[in-house]
């Protein structure tokens, strides 16, 4: 009896974070682990004219989907773009707020230090739909202002296709996505640098050791951990290429390194109403992410110790 009168005061005292974390479960439920049984699709030959039991109804047809999806004449392609995509964003924009969360935690001026980490934050909240308008203004070949100035300074003689050149949108791409997420995703390594016992900034600088020493022996051990989670989702995100920014950058005149698995899992799915063929490449691309990130778990776990599981 004394047990349970304990446990309905605790929950009493807790009943709001109880609140919080039950309708994160159930937005988790309902929006993630009941559409999974959509998958089914792929496995037979859906029609939408057959609603919700049409799903488990549909003649099997195995893995002729799978099959379809691989020998499709744009696998290739598409493969190559999601995966240089995301191995650029994993070279360039993986280390970017490393740097710059340092960068900041070394900076003396409090008043700079917020306005700089404030102005770092905003451009995540921006929506992709902006940040395309944002491109379109500036960089535009017809009406964009920095071909506009550029040719007025005679810097150029014709404007710069970045929005509409295939040769140009891997850069479009890794560059976009390095200013709209830098500034939020170094709030992580923030938060591991404030971790660190600053007694060991003390005694190393007791001890003479530099700035540079002092980062190198001090806050990047203090991030591994960090670091190493991080790495291990970024990794099991390289089949993954952000939908959003390459379907609202891409373009007829880019399609060639702009299109990407997930846009043509959507042009298949809801403009060609091919949904079984369409979730057969979305299962494929998850079974490689899946295997990606129990790659790389493996490997940091054997080299470090520091794994996700």
């Amino acid at each position: 009896m004394n047990t349970n009168i304990g446990i309905r005061r605790e929950f009493s005292r807790q009943y709001m974070m109880h609140i919080f974390i039950w309708l994160g479960l159930l937005f988790l439920v309902l929006f993630y682990i009941i559409p999974m049984l959509g998958i089914v699709i792929s496995f037979n030959d859906y029609n939408i004219k057959s609603g919700f039991g049409g799903m488990f109804s549909g003649p099997y047809v195995g893995l002729k989907h799978f099959a379809d999806f691989i020998y499709n004449r744009k696998f290739i392609k598409l493969v190559r773009n999601t995966v240089l995509i995301s191995l650029l964003k994993l070279l360039f924009s993986f280390p970017l707020p490393i740097l710059f969360a340092i960068m900041i935690t070394e900076m003396r001026g409090k008043v700079f230090k917020r306005v700089l980490q404030t102005a770092s934050y905003l451009p995540h909240f921006i929506s992709w739909i902006i940040v395309a308008g944002i491109l379109h203004a500036f960089f535009s070949t017809s009406t964009g202002m920095l071909n506009e100035a550029l040719l007025a300074l005679g810097v150029i003689q014709e404007p710069i296709p970045l929005l509409i050149s295939e040769d140009l949108y891997y850069t479009l791409a890794v560059a976009s996505e390095i200013w709209k997420e830098m500034g939020w995703s170094a709030i992580i390594y923030l938060a591991a640098i404030t971790g660190i016992d600053p007694s060991l900034y003390e005694s190393a600088q007791i001890d003479g050791a530099g700035r540079l020493k002092r980062i190198w022996h001090i806050t990047l051990p203090g991030m591994r951990g960090t670091i190493s989670v991080l790495l291990i989702l970024a990794i099991g995100g390289l089949f993954g290429a952000n939908f959003d920014q390459a379907m609202l950058l891409g373009n007829d005149l880019n399609a060639g390194h702009s299109e990407i698995i997930e846009v043509f899992v959507y042009k298949m799915g809801l403009n060609q109403g091919r949904y079984s063929f369409a979730t057969a490449a979305g299962v494929f691309q998850s079974m490689i992410s899946f295997l990606l990130v129990l790659f790389a778990n493996g490997l940091s776990k054997k080299m470090s110790g520091i794994g996700l599981f």
